[in-house]
């Protein structure tokens, strides 16, 4: 058995900012490598709402082409400006602000939600800002092999919507045995 291939430098910034602010739930490598794959077929403007210590944002930018703009919001002001600093040079988009301001650079090619108000908000917020052909990809669910989908012995409403909303072309898919990421197409 072969080890796991080596982490981009980017990421390994974010994820030593991630330990050093006591996160050690940032975005996990396996969906970090689906999202720099995704990043690879885009092109335009590409955002991440909910920046944390960068671990999404760093992973964008790893896979997304060059001439391509990774744009990121964070709420918190000590995380969004010791992000700034981190990246400074990296070619990555950083604001002090929360995610809704990313609706002022929209439309966008690709969207990662990671902030939990962003995953709870109406829907339409998000999909006002996805071009057509746009993805949204949400993390951090459990796997569920029932349908509808559940979470804790309840239907999980917010996966359904997903799923079954005729503008979208959506996917779950296990990332790991214990996380699943929704990726939603817009038609």
């Amino acid at each position: 058995m072969s080890a796991p291939p080596e982490l981009p430098e980017l990421v390994t910034r974010a994820l030593r900012m991630s330990l050093q602010h006591g996160y050690v739930m940032a975005s996990r490598n396996e969906t970090g490598r689906l999202l720099a794959t995704l990043a690879a077929t885009r092109s335009g403007t590409m955002a991440e709402c909910g920046t944390g210590c960068g671990v999404g944002a760093a992973w964008l930018r790893v896979g997304a082409p060059k001439g391509t703009r990774v744009l990121t919001a964070e709420l918190d002001p000590e995380l969004a400006h010791g992000v700034m600093e981190m990246f400074a040079g990296d070619d990555i988009d950083v604001m002090h602000a929360d995610w809704s301001t990313l609706a002022e650079h929209a439309p966008f090619s690709l969207i990662f939600i990671d902030a939990e108000s962003a995953r709870h908000s109406p829907r339409e917020e998000i999909i006002d800002m996805l071009e057509t052909g746009g993805m949204i990809v949400l993390d951090d669910f459990s796997p569920s092999t029932n349908w509808p989908p559940m979470e804790s012995g309840r239907v999980d409403q917010l996966r359904q919507a997903w799923l079954t909303d005729e503008r979208f072309t959506s996917v779950d898919v296990m990332v790991a045995p214990d996380t699943s990421v929704l990726i939603a197409v817009k038609r």
